[in-house]
């Protein structure tokens, strides 16, 4: 499917009536026409990994700024997360320029800062820049300050930089966003706090400019399940819905990116353990809201020997015409970054 098709049947879909009387579930032949064009059967393969084979990495999110490329990815070496920037001129090929979240001491993310850029441009085919707000870049990230892979009370933290691609650490607020110690925190999400992912809604669908996705566990709950929030200013967030955006009741639903197809958004994310294995999978909504889930085949699930126990966490763009689908793979390469797309891309 050409995406202009796509494009096509939203333009006719939404003249017939306003956003908000848009029905809350996707037509099953729309489901089909987002799948066709997001589908990335080729694995390219290992795209970038650590150097030091004990270091696991982790969690793309992926920009352009001045003609160049970036990736955020977050690293884990026995203690903790930290973030570092990447660098690369085709999406192939990716070099480290360095840390720009790191352990602190005494701190309420002392040993967990891994972080996420806000405000990435959602469109599809887009610039894939990254917007300031009052100034600055923003980032969030899962903090918290027990050592350990994703251990003790994780929350969402806020970070800000003057600089989007210059490396060291970026300014973190002594607070966090988020935690499941609210007093407004939900019955899915008063365990513990995952990757949070910020993007702007420039029609206010939620009555907000800015909205947050997160995956988040609960007490009885015990299974991950993507919840959202909102906020005026980036700085103070409200929670929205009393239910999850997207859960199955087991496993994980999790590491939400959402990119917008005219009025229409697209949330890819992964799932992992209501059925066997990790694999990638994606959501439709017209309001930022109510989400239907593709019932099809995942769109990346394990098959190599280098993502043989888990494809996972997913940055997917659209570039001169090739969809990039950037995911976490982990197999007998270690945790590593790799790539699959809608095109043969391998010489």
């Amino acid at each position: 499917m050409k995406v202009y098709t796509l494009f096509f049947s939203l333009i006719l879909l939404a003249c017939k009536s306003p956003i908000q009387e848009l029905p809350l579930d996707i037509p099953q032949h729309i489901m089909e026409e987002v799948y066709e064009e997001v589908k990335t059967p080729f694995k390219y393969g290992v795209v970038f990994q650590h150097p030091d084979s004990t270091k696991m990495i982790d969690s793309p999110t992926v920009f352009r700024e001045n003609g160049l490329w970036y990736m955020t990815y977050i690293v884990f070496d026995g203690q903790g997360y930290e973030t570092w920037l990447a660098q690369s001129e085709d999406l192939l090929h990716w070099k480290s320029k360095g840390r720009i979240l790191s352990f602190t001491e005494g701190t309420w993310d002392a040993n967990q800062k891994a972080g996420y850029p806000a405000l990435v441009n959602t469109e599809w085919g887009g610039d894939y820049s990254v917007e300031k707000f009052q100034g600055k870049y923003w980032m969030t990230y899962l903090g918290g300050s027990s050592s350990g892979y994703e251990a003790g009370t994780l929350k969402v933290g806020l970070a800000s930089a003057a600089e989007l691609t210059a490396t060291g650490d970026w300014d973190v607020a002594h607070q966090p966003l988020l935690s499941p110690e609210d007093g407004d925190v939900r019955w899915f999400e008063d365990k513990t706090i995952y990757k949070s992912h910020v993007i702007r809604d420039s029609e206010q669908l939620t009555g907000y400019p800015f909205v947050m996705y997160y995956n988040a566990k609960g007490d009885t709950a015990d299974y991950e399940s993507i919840g959202m929030a909102v906020s005026q200013d980036l700085k103070t967030w409200k929670r929205f819905g009393e239910d999850p955006v997207i859960t199955r009741y087991q496993g994980i639903c999790g590491d939400a990116q959402v990119v917008q197809f005219g009025d229409m958004y697209v949330m890819f994310y992964f799932g992992a353990f209501w059925k066997p294995g990790a694999f990638e999978r994606f959501a439709v909504s017209y309001d930022l809201v109510h989400w239907t889930d593709w019932n099809g085949p995942d769109l990346i699930s394990p098959s190599e020997s280098f993502d043989l126990k888990y494809a996972h966490k997913p940055w997917v763009i659209r570039w001169n015409g090739v969809v990039y689908h950037f995911y976490n793979a982990v197999g007998d390469r270690g945790r590593v970054i790799a790539l699959a797309t809608s095109e043969e891309l391998k010489k």
